[in-house]
């Protein structure tokens, strides 16, 4: 029996998806000069120690991202500075502050789910997994939910252009992120309209959080401002959406699991942790070493690039018993769906709540939910995301 990831031929280049692995946990890779990590213990271990494997690589990379981009954003940023910028956003994200959004949550779920209630097919992506989550991030900045269709577009455009690869590709990768900067701007100018309004009438939203926040004395530039809110609408709501795409994939792929999870609700959470480590989101996370490193034995220079592949890491059969194996009952399961250490996703609490919500309101609604392979998934065409953009579903 064919893996979701055969049947749809996921991201045919990555042979780890696909079922093979490198012979080492730890590689250097002297045609692109980075280092390359597949195994669990290995990236958990860099992705712990911010010391010595730094966030910040961009000064590693032979293509650079304009420096206004760079502002605030804290992907790129190490303590200090890190936990000052994420101690901005902590309070929207607290368990408390989640679960005082689970009513808004079940009610925009519920309107989105009546717009399709009872069609014979539905598309997940445009129905639910975009909608639900980008008006929830929409609300929590303070930005009209209204405008979530331009965010789609503006967001589809910066994950397009953005791939962490475009920075390697010293031939053509200036040019296709000059593009995608551009093609960035109408976002960036409408959420900075937003942050010069929350300046001048400060409201009760993250915006004005970010419009009004200090870091070491200081108010936060515009272009800080603007980038954290530009990452919190994009992450805000591409992680939800592909977290029940491909939950839902998962669940298609194997209907004696989907049987159990329908019949049993209590497995919905175990269900979306799985398929978190069977496709998750962000299959690679990209650090650069501030000293001489050494990590089971293989040693890394300083001043190296390092790409950890999460997606590889979560299939590492010394850490998930038969691997490719989609198991809702699996426990322990550490995979990085949503990342490790300092850095790890601040909306994780939130993007699981909305997961859960949805799922167990199309369980309730639909008696089938299942792909077309005639009409089959879209996905993502970077190589460091897995997620669908497109969903076709026939529900009878």
């Amino acid at each position: 029996m064919t893996d979701v990831v055969s049947r749809w031929n996921i991201h045919p280049e990555h042979r780890w998806l696909h079922g093979e692995r490198p012979a080492e946990a730890v590689e250097f890779d002297a045609e692109q000069g980075l280092w390359n990590v597949w195994g669990h213990a290995e990236c958990r271990e860099m992705l712990g120690d911010h010391q010595v494997f730094s966030s910040h690589t961009a000064r590693l990379l032979p293509v650079g991202v304009d420096d206004s981009l760079m502002e605030g954003d804290l992907s790129q940023l190490d303590p200090p500075r890190h936990l000052k910028f994420r101690k901005l956003l902590t309070p929207a994200f607290t368990p408390k502050a989640i679960a005082a959004l689970e009513p808004r949550i079940e009610a925009i779920t519920a309107e989105l789910l009546d717009a399709i209630d009872g069609k014979p097919d539905i598309e997940l992506v445009a129905d639910l997994a975009y909608p639900l989550p980008v008006i929830v991030i929409a609300e929590l900045l303070g930005v009209p939910p209204s405008d979530r269709e331009m965010f789609r577009g503006w967001a589809d455009n910066v994950i397009e252009s953005f791939s962490g690869f475009s920075s390697l590709d010293e031939e053509n990768g200036a040019a296709d992120i000059a593009a995608g900067t551009e093609r960035m701007q109408p976002l960036l100018a409408y959420l900075r309209e937003h942050v010069e309004e929350r300046r001048r009438h400060p409201r009760e939203d993250l915006l004005t959080r970010l419009a009004t926040a200090e870091v070491d004395g200081e108010r936060l530039t515009d272009n800080e401002a603007v980038n954290v809110a530009n990452i919190m609408l994009i992450t805000g709501h591409i992680t939800t959406s592909m977290i029940l795409g491909n939950t839902l994939l998962c669940l298609d792929h194997d209907p004696e699991q989907a049987a159990r999870v329908r019949a049993d609700r209590s497995l919905v959470p175990g269900a979306m942790e799985e398929a978190l480590r069977v496709l998750p989101p962000a299959t690679v996370l990209t650090r650069a070493t501030n000293t001489d490193a050494e990590v089971n034995g293989y040693r890394i220079p300083k001043d190296q690039l390092v790409f950890l592949w999460l997606g590889a890491a979560n299939r590492d059969p010394a850490a998930f018993p038969d691997p490719g194996r989609f198991d809702p009952d699996r426990d322990p399961n550490p995979h990085f769906g949503f990342g490790w250490g300092i850095h790890f996703c601040i909306g994780a609490g939130l993007a699981r709540l909305e997961g859960r919500i949805a799922l167990n309101g199309l369980l309730d609604r639909f008696a089938e939910l299942r792909a077309d392979p005639d009409d089959p998934p879209g996905f993502f065409g970077t190589p460091d995301m897995i997620g669908v953009n497109r969903l076709p579903l026939h529900t009878r």
